[in-house]
């Protein structure tokens, strides 16, 4: 499962109604063995801490269009997440801005070192700051496969429109490891459809995206009819 940026409430919206169910399928699937992955992105991240916390724990940063080193922790030399990246990239993202942020709320560092309930679920694998509070921007789970950057990583290879995201070589190098850790986590999940129909009625190709570049802040964008779900 991938909890995708946006602008909407972590608390009160038809988003967090669908994330909330996603997520506790998902601790129940990995308490009985059965491997599902769930990584969040920016607005993903922050419903995630939500989720785990139950709790509004977020601060306000100044961190919208703005791109950062990581501020990596120890907890990096275990981390599943970063195992394959080459040292030379994890040198590039401590000292190069290579991650993109677009968010105005975040996890204060003090925030999750206080709260038992993220403190033992996650694992910090870096930190940055606005220049006034220090606040978690990449972490895994302890025990689950469970993953959340506060930065969006698919943006330095697929979104041009704003001239803050980075496009080095070693910031679409960082995009295709997170990319190629994450498929590799989808690979452990042995879900599948029931036919071939079932699936092929799933599957993106059959939307097409909407070039918005001159118009948006989002290269492309899926256009999907409005429709009600009681969930």
């Amino acid at each position: 499962i991938l909890y995708p940026g946006g602008g909407v409430s972590i608390i009160s919206s038809g988003y967090e109604r669908a994330a909330k169910i996603f997520y506790e399928l998902a601790i129940e699937a990995n308490s009985r063995g059965d491997y599902f992955p769930v990584w969040g992105t920016c607005l993903g991240f922050e419903q995630l801490m939500y989720l785990t916390s139950e709790k509004t724990i977020l601060s306000q940063t100044n961190t919208s269009g703005v791109a950062l080193p990581l501020n990596f922790t120890n907890e990096i030399k275990d981390s599943r997440m970063f195992k394959d990246f080459p040292a030379e990239l994890i040198e590039d993202l401590a000292t190069e801005a290579l991650t993109e942020n677009s968010h105005k709320w975040s996890l204060a560092v003090l925030t999750h070192n206080t709260n038992e309930e993220l403190n033992m679920f996650y694992k910090v694998l870096s930190t940055n700051t606005d220049g006034k509070v220090e606040f978690v921007s990449t972490v895994e789970a302890y025990d689950s496969p469970i993953y959340g950057t506060q930065w969006h990583p698919e943006k330095n290879a697929f979104e041009w429109t704003s001239p803050y995201i980075p496009h080095s070589p070693s910031a679409i190098k960082t995009t295709f490891y997170l990319a190629q850790f994450f498929v590799s986590e989808a690979r452990k999940n042995f879900h599948k459809f029931e036919s071939e129909d079932e699936e092929s009625k799933a599957l993106i190709y059959n939307y097409n995206p909407v070039f918005t570049g001159p118009k948006s802040g989002l290269e492309q964008i899926y256009f999907f009819r409005c429709f009600t779900l009681d969930i």
